[in-house]
C-alpha cells in the first residue's frame, strides 16, 4: 500500500510541475496565433509589448515588470525582422521603465520608414508615452491614458530636486544634494532635447519646444493621467477606437506564468505584401 502511495506522490510532483509549463506553452501559442491574426486583418508587423504584475508558480511571488534593455533587444530585432516600407503595429501596456531602453526603441520607431502605429489599450505610462511620442498615430481606448516622461533621479523627481537650491540657502544644502541637482538639470535637459526631436516632424519649432517642457519638466506628478482628450489638445496624433483584436490580445495575458516573456512577435523576416495570384 505504501508503494501505491508513493507512486501517486510522484505523480503529483511530476504534475505540479509540468503542468504550469504545459498551460504556458498552449497560451504563448494563442497569443502568436492572436498576433498573426492581427498581421493578417491589417497587413502589418504586429509587436506586443505588455507588462502586468504577476504571480510567479505556485508560491505567487510578486513579479513587477517594465521597460528594460531585454525588452528593447527583443522590439529591436523585431524591427530589423520589418522590411523597411511594412507598416508597424506596436500594442503598448506599461507603467514605463528604464529611459535608455525606451530611447532605444522610439529612435528605432522613428526611423522606421513604414507607418507606425501605437495601440494603447489601457496605460501607457512614461517610458510607454515616450514611444508614443515616436509614432506617426496613437490609436487610443476612449479611457486609455498616456503620462508625463520627466525624469526620476533614484525615487525623488528631478523636478522636484531642481528645487531644492531655491527653497534653501547653498550652506544648508549637503553636498550629495548638490550632486543630485547636478545630475537632475542634466537628466531633465537630455530628455527635453530627446523629446524635442522626435516631435519637430510633427509640429512647428516652438510648438514642439513647449510641449516637451511641459511634458518633462515636471509640470504633472509622474503618474498624473494624460487623457485621450488632453493628448490631442496637446497636438498629439492620437485617434480614437481600437480594433477587436487588440482587446483579444490582450485577454491572452492576464495568466500568471512563470517567465512570461514580454514581448511577442512572429519571429520570421518578411519580404512584403505576399503577391495574389
Amino acid at each position: 500500500m505504501s508503494d501505491i502511495w508513493i507512486v501517486l506522490l510522484i505523480v503529483a510532483i511530476v504534475l505540479l510541475f509540468t503542468v504550469p509549463v504545459a498551460q504556458q506553452q498552449m497560451v504563448r501559442t494563442r497569443r502568436l496565433r492572436a498576433i498573426r491574426d492581427l498581421e493578417t486583418e491589417r497587413r502589418t508587423r504586429v509587436i506586443a509589448l505588455i507588462h502586468r504584475q504577476e504571480r510567479i508558480g505556485f508560491l505567487g511571488i510578486p513579479l513587477f515588470r517594465y521597460i528594460d534593455i531585454n525588452d528593447s533587444e527583443e522590439v529591436l530585432r523585431a524591427i530589423r525582422l520589418t522590411p523597411p516600407d511594412m507598416p508597424i503595429d506596436l500594442v503598448v501596456h506599461t507603467p514605463g521603465g528604464l529611459i535608455l531602453s525606451s530611447e532605444q526603441i522610439a529612435m528605432a520607431l522613428r526611423r522606421h520608414r513604414g507607418k507606425v502605429t501605437i495601440f494603447v489599450p489601457h496605460y501607457a505610462m512614461s517610458g510607454g508615452t515616450l514611444l508614443c511620442l515616436a509614432a506617426d498615430e496613437v490609436a487610443m481606448d476612449e479611457n486609455a491614458v498616456l503620462g508625463p516622461v520627466d525624469p526620476r533621479i533614484g525615487e525623488y523627481p528631478a523636478a522636484s530636486i531642481l528645487r531644492v537650491p531655491r527653497l534653501k540657502p547653498p550652506e544648508e544644502i549637503e553636498d550629495r544634494t548638490f550632486i543630485l541637482v547636478d545630475i537632475a538639470a542634466k537628466a531633465q535637459n537630455q530628455m527635453r532635447e530627446f523629446v524635442t526631436v522626435l516631435l519637430r516632424d510633427r509640429m512647428d519649432a516652438e510648438r514642439a519646444d513647449r510641449l516637451s517642457r511641459l511634458l518633462t519638466q515636471g509640470t504633472w506628478t509622474h503618474d498624473y493621467p494624460i487623457t485621450f482628450e488632453e493628448a490631442r489638445d496637446l497636438g498629439l496624433p492620437v485617434t480614437p477606437g481600437m480594433p477587436a483584436g487588440i482587446y483579444r490580445l490582450m485577454d491572452l495575458f492576464p495568466q500568471a506564468m512563470p517567465r512570461r516573456p514580454s514581448v511577442a512577435y512572429v519571429p520570421v523576416p518578411y519580404q512584403g505584401e505576399e503577391k495574389k495570384g
